[in-house]
């Protein structure tokens, strides 16, 4: 069987590595199929390009992953009216955090004949292998699938146990000399950073998030060290981000990769998404001994009583600790603030503002953006339940229209106050950084003229 995965276009100039679609391309090859990558995403296809490209190349199934979003739903219903209008239209199978929770809702909307919900590896092959057999879908766990007129939600697959197990995303197959390219916080021109996972899940339920796997499944030291390592050899990679939900998922685990790293001299560059309740000075010299030079904190919010809304185990004393404590170990927290969960008020606000304002060292501009009740999430379904949302077409069709507007106000505020509110936060915001930015140009101008600074090289933007 001939399959064509699509890494779809999000209008960024570099964008992503497509881990997901890459894990299930591996996994494919594995199993002896034919596997072509269609790079929207590089490209900047129309879709119509798409449509042609399948009018003149035979395909027996054609694959799409998205997560949730107002961007990435309207960007999938397109991509879907191009497959369905193609003369020569593959077996169309969708999967990833977007169609998952509401598989029936996106069956319906995308016209694909089926969905691979959560974890793919093994639901997608099972999945071919039926289809080359002729066999009927209803046994094969973790799909949705079509069945005439009927949509058909089959029993979830549990998930994968041992993910050490999967092969290695199947980068030959894409073009890592574009996606190596991507921007980081800290790194310098003159870097090529990728994404590796480090594990998958996450022990915390913050009630706003729609990945609720149970449980947190971390890969083995070694099997990351050897990812790293292949990628240094083969791509040239000097900065490795972590896109997993949380690689500070415990204490014991962050020290333990850390000393691997230290042991094997890997002599490379990476960020993560951490947790400030494990951000402890020894486990931060470790990290920062290890080559980290970034961390990205879910803080969502600084008031404890909204804290506890969220679910989000932490409180404030937690967050300062943690944040002075990454200061002090050289290391730049990333800061990650939402408004508008359950009771939010303009006090909360100005604590979270208040916050940035206090302890932002300038590595990134951010913003304050409104909470989203993705589909999924336990913000969803209060949302259903207090009639403040219809369904999952409300969400997406009515609601969710920009991530930086509303879908659902859960806040007592009007929606025209709340965005005066938030205004307010964000030109605060924006104000600070800019300020900052100027100050950092006068003191390299000082530098160039009054001490002859021979090292300056222009005010230059990557």
């Amino acid at each position: 069987m001939k399959i064509l995965l699509i890494v779809y276009d999000n209008d960024s100039y570099i964008h992503w590595f497509p881990q997901g679609l890459a894990y299930i391309a591996a996994v494919l090859l594995k199993d002896g199929y034919e596997v072509e990558i269609y790079n929207q995403d590089v490209h900047h296809y129309p879709e119509s390009h798409l449509q042609r490209y399948l009018d003149q190349n035979h395909f027996d199934v054609v694959g799409l992953s998205f997560i949730g979003g107002y961007y990435q739903y309207r960007k999938a219903l397109k991509i879907s009216a191009a497959i369905n209008s193609s003369t020569k239209r593959p077996f169309y199978v969708i999967g990833g955090h977007g169609p998952t929770p509401e598989p029936e809702f996106f069956l319906r909307k995308t016209g694909a004949d089926a969905i691979v919900m959560g974890e793919g590896e093994i639901t997608i092959v099972e999945l071919l292998k039926t289809l080359q057999n002729r066999q009927e879908l209803d046994q094969i766990k973790g799909i949705a699938f079509r069945k005439g007129d009927e949509c058909v939600v089959n029993e979830r697959r549990p998930l994968i146990k041992n993910i050490d197990e999967i092969p290695f995303p199947a980068y030959e197959l894409f073009p890592v000399d574009y996606y190596r390219l991507l921007r980081v916080i800290r790194g310098t021109n003159a870097d090529f950073a990728m994404p590796v996972l480090s594990g998958r899940g996450c022990p915390f339920k913050c009630n706003f998030c729609y990945r609720m796997d149970k449980g947190f499944r971390p890969r083995s030291n070694d099997s990351i060290i050897a990812e790293i390592e292949m990628l240094k050899a083969d791509y040239g990679v000097t900065h490795i981000c972590f896109g997993d939900d949380l690689l500070m998922a415990s204490r014991e685990r962050t020290l333990s990769l850390c000393n691997d790293f230290i042991k094997k001299k890997l002599n490379i560059k990476w960020d993560c998404n951490g947790r400030l309740n494990f951000a402890k000075q020894d486990v931060l010299r470790h990290m920062k001994q290890a080559g980290c030079v970034f961390i990205n904190y879910g803080i969502e919010s600084f008031d404890d009583g909204m804290l506890k809304v969220m679910n989000k185990s932490l409180n404030t004393k937690q967050i300062i600790q943690g944040i002075e404590a990454t200061l002090e170990a050289g290391i730049s927290p990333g800061y990650n603030i939402i408004f508008g969960n359950i009771g939010e008020t303009k006090e909360s606000l100005k604590k979270g503002v208040d916050f940035l304002l206090k302890y932002d060292d300038g590595s990134q501009m951010r913003t304050i953006r409104p909470v989203t009740p993705y589909p999924g999430s336990p913000l969803y379904y209060y949302a259903l339940e207090k009639g403040m949302l219809k369904d999952c077409a409300d969400f997406y069709e009515n609601k969710h229209i920009n991530s930086d507007l509303l879908a659902v106000n859960f806040t007592q505020m009007s929606d025209d106050e709340f965005y005066q509110r938030l205004y307010e936060a964000n030109l605060t915001l924006i104000r600070a950084y800019f300020n900052k930015k100027i100050t950092s140009f006068e003191h390299q101008l000082q530098e160039l003229y009054f001490t002859k600074d021979a090292n300056f090289r222009g005010f230059r933007q990557s």
